[in-house]
């Protein structure tokens, strides 16, 4: 009698923000990994028109991801969780919600400088986001939509369920020069592609010669 494997360790997805002005990057681990990841890729083309000459690639598609995250504070009060049972789940959608914003230090000091008249005010950038998905799968990505919805609370009313609706848009070389951080982990990702592309085009034709070995016999 033989005892059953041991299950393989999960690999939990996350979001990574990279930030100069901050000293450790905000590392935000899925508690439940979303059941389901929408994927949409829109080609970046010229011509292919009648009357416009041959499709022609003026660089990668641009993608997008739609993924909903769960956060539930459950287990946690059960064993009496110190935070959970003054925060809820509030400090994971803070650290969610914080994707959307510029440091504070940036903020104040940028207004305190152009109180005195020492610059000129540009925008301030985002953290550098990272979709971390599985090992081969670590992509730049810009948050573009976000929606939470609070579905229970403590006395405190403080949310201790909520499912966050996240829209990605994935930052490639096309948009800041294969030079750049995600620029070279865009074109690795463009070239694990590549690869994989070329695995399958492999087991394709294994495939088509098994079966023409099979249908080719003897009568």
């Amino acid at each position: 009698m033989t005892t059953s494997p041991l299950s393989p360790p999960v690999f939990k997805g996350a979001l990574v923000a990279v930030d100069p002005l901050r000293p450790t990057p905000n590392v935000i681990v899925f508690q439940y990994n979303p059941e389901t990841m929408t994927r949409t890729l829109q080609a970046r083309s010229t011509g292919g028109e009648a009357g416009t000459g041959p499709l022609r690639l003026s660089g990668p598609p641009e993608e997008t991801i739609k993924l909903t995250i769960e956060i539930d504070a459950t287990d946690k009060l059960e064993v009496g969780d110190p935070i959970a049972e003054t925060l809820g789940v509030a400090p994971a959608l803070a650290a969610l919600e914080l994707l959307l914003y510029p440091s504070s230090v940036s903020v104040i000091t940028n207004e305190t400088l152009a109180v005195a008249g020492v610059i000129e005010i540009l925008p301030m950038a985002a953290p550098m986001t990272l979709l971390v998905w599985g090992a081969r799968r670590i992509l730049p990505v810009r948050v573009t939509d976000f929606s939470i919805t609070e579905e229970s609370f403590d006395p405190s009313l403080n949310p201790i369920r909520a499912k966050v609706d996240l829209g990605l848009r994935v930052v490639g070389y096309y948009d800041t020069g294969v030079l750049s951080a995600p620029g070279a982990l865009s074109i690795a990702a463009h070239i694990a592609k590549e690869v994989l592309s070329k695995v399958n085009t492999v087991e394709g034709a294994a495939a088509a010669i098994r079966s023409a070995a099979g249908m080719g016999g003897p009568a």
